[in-house]
């Protein structure tokens, strides 16, 4: 099991999440790619802390919504989606290759992540645009129940796949993200982060909202870089899977 932080959500001079402190404690590095947030020295500085630590740097594309931090909603083409990923995709592989390294996997952000859980059109044209990239790498998607009808997909286009869990966000009964917009959606304390990422990596599974146990086999656990508990709770779960 790894574990993985959204990391390089910086923009300009405004500052966000403690990527230099919590990179020593994950294994990949999900790094935005200037769309959500980041810019161009913003993905350099964060490939460079990524490669100092040796953790597996992986881009991190999102809608083109800097106000609303890739969180809103939209709508875009088939075609749209499979571009926009591409073109991010690519400015970070740019980066990387000036400095000798290389985006090893690909993992959406924010609502085009969550949609594309919802909408296999969505879901097959992010496939669309990995399978297109010069290098081949792995497309993570989050784990659920229903992880076959994603790995066919996936093996139509030929792309391999990194199953994800969550261990700061709530889970619904049906093995989706709790909305946001609902209160306790995201975890406020250390403890109920580590014990959802103890649970991931002992068990296999996840208590959901209403007290379920699901079932969630996961190649890596995320942690929400932006979060005011990131560091702490990587500090904690690293020492959880150091000791497994």
């Amino acid at each position: 099991m790894k574990l993985n932080c959204d990391m390089g959500e910086s923009f300009g001079a405004w500052s966000m999440g403690q990527d230099a402190e919590i990179m020593c404690y994950v294994d990949m590095s999900n790094i935005a790619c200037g769309f959500h947030a980041a810019d161009p020295n913003i993905m350099s500085h964060t490939v460079d802390l990524a490669i100092q630590q040796g953790v597996a740097i992986g881009a991190h594309p999102g809608y083109p919504d800097l106000q609303g931090f890739g969180r809103k909603d939209m709508t875009f083409s088939f075609d749209d989606l499979v571009n926009m990923t591409l073109y991010q995709v690519g400015a970070l592989q740019a980066i990387c290759a000036a400095k000798n390294t290389s985006v090893t996997y690909v993992k959406p952000h924010g609502a085009l992540y969550n949609l594309m859980m919802r909408d296999m059109n969505v879901y097959r044209a992010l496939l669309t645009a990995v399978s297109q990239l010069s290098v081949k790498v792995p497309l993570m998607i989050m784990a659920n129940a229903d992880q076959q009808t994603y790995i066919n997909a996936a093996s139509d286009a030929g792309v391999d796949l990194l199953f994800e869990a969550f261990c700061d966000r709530a889970y619904t009964d049906e093995g989706a993200l709790q909305s946001r917009q609902i209160t306790g959606a995201v975890y406020n304390n250390v403890e109920a982060i580590v014990a959802q990422a103890t649970q991931l990596i002992t068990k296999q599974s996840v208590t959901s909202f209403t007290g379920k146990e699901l079932a969630m086999k996961a190649d890596t656990i995320c942690i929400h870089g932006d979060g005011p508990l990131a560091l702490e709770s990587a500090k904690r779960i690293s020492d959880v899977m150091s000791a497994k």
